[in-house]
Order: structure tokens, then C-alpha cells, then sequence
């Protein structure tokens, strides 16, 4: 059964210890690991962020990812796609949410890491998406950062 974690950033967290950021921490932490990614955005311009801050958010390096668009992609894959939509089979370790709702796709994955932003509604939601994955019975765990 798909393991879901939700890490929560301080109130008023941006720059360095925003969304994007963390998300860019926590797929060079998953493919450190070994594990495939998918990250799972709400939009193109959040897909944009990401994969520029993705190219740039470590001195000295970058975690190597591409952009899924629903066309296949040449191998061999990178470990980190980022897309709006379902994913392809290679990619069913780990997802990083950070879409407001929760994908139908989800439980195909091992893991679910969910990241909460300090702001009101975006912490509404993630309270919502919380009461979902626990009132289907998903094991949950939560990391104050």
C-alpha cells in the first residue's frame, strides 16, 4: 500500500525554504536513494519553475530530469520527470504532489510525498487531501520542516 508523508513548511516560507525549493531537496534526497520521481504540478507555469530551479537549486550540480508531456521520450529516461498529467509506467516509485488535489494515479505509486506551504489555503487543501489518504486507510506520516 502507497506510504504518504507530508512535509510542512513554516508560514511564510519562500526562496530557499519554499515549495519549489523543498520539492528540488526532496527529488535530489529520492534519486540519492536510487528512486525514480514523478513530480506531479497543478500547471505549466509551476512545471516551468521547477525545472529551471531543478537545473540550478544546487552549486556545482543539478538533478537531472525532464519534462513529460504525455509523448514517449527517448531512453534512457532521466530519474526525475515533472508533468500535469499521469505519468508513465517507468515512473511509479515516488511522487512529489504538488497539485491542491489528490491525482487518481496516485496509488500506483510506493510513495506520496506531499508538501504543505505555510500559506492559509494551500494548508486548507493539504488538510483535505490528508482526510482522503486517512479515511481510505493510507499510512501517513508528517515532518515539520
Amino acid at each position: 500500500m502507497t506510504r504518504i508523508d507530508f512535509y510542512i513548511l513554516p508560514e511564510g516560507a519562500n526562496g530557499a525554504a519554499g515549495p519549489v525549493m523543498t520539492a528540488c531537496k526532496l527529488c535530489d534526497k529520492a534519486v540519492s536513494a536510487g528512486h525514480r520521481v514523478y513530480v506531479h504540478l497543478p500547471d505549466a507555469t509551476l512545471a516551468e519553475e521547477l525545472d529551471g530551479a531543478l537545473w540550478s537549486f544546487r552549486q556545482g550540480g543539478f538533478v537531472a530530469h525532464e519534462r513529460y508531456e504525455g509523448k514517449p521520450l527517448e531512453e534512457p529516461l532521466p530519474m526525475v520527470l515533472i508533468g500535469t498529467q499521469e505519468p508513465p509506467d517507468s515512473h511509479h516509485g515516488v511522487m512529489l504532489n504538488m497539485s491542491l488535489e489528490v491525482p487518481d494515479f496516485f496509488s500506483r505509486f510506493e510513495r506520496v510525498l506531499e508538501i504543505v506551504p505555510g500559506d492559509n489555503h494551500s494548508r486548507g487543501k493539504s488538510r483535505e487531501r490528508y482526510r482522503y489518504y486517512r479515511d481510505r486507510g493510507y499510512e501517513l506520516s508528517s515532518h515539520n520542516l
